[in-house]
């Protein structure tokens, strides 16, 4: 397994790569992101990870910015590629795209659907 040097990281851009993102490019929208940043020569500042499922299934394919906790709703390869130029070097969000911005916790749009509700665990509350 290979270890990077973070200490330049600027981004962490978490790529959900579920079912459900995967049946909607999931694998393009990674390769490209992964093509731009290294095209922008911006691979000291942004890192990318895939992820399985972050649960926003109907807002396919998720891509997640942090440290600013920005999740994009229905990222195609050309967006994957305009968050790279806009958001990550930027500092432009791309607001079209935005699910939730974390502000002291997670605030929705009302870009999205309103998901499934958590189960809670049972017992004393």
């Amino acid at each position: 397994m290979t270890t990077w040097n973070l200490s330049g990281t600027r981004h962490h851009v978490l790529i959900c790569n579920g079912g459900s993102c995967m049946r909607q490019q999931g694998e393009e929208v990674t390769k490209a992101i992964r093509e731009e940043i290294a095209l922008q020569q911006a691979d000291a500042v942004v890192h990318t990870t895939r992820t399985r499922c972050n649960g926003r299934c109907e807002d396919a394919c998720i891509v997640i910015v942090y440290p600013e906790g920005v999740w994009y709703k229905e990222m195609t390869p050309e967006l994957g590629r305009e968050l790279v130029k806009e958001h990550l070097l930027g500092g432009r969000p791309m607001r079209e795209q935005v699910l939730y911005t974390y502000q002291e916790g997670f605030v929705g749009t009302t870009r999205g659907s309103e998901g499934t509700p958590k189960p809670q665990p049972s017992g004393d509350r």
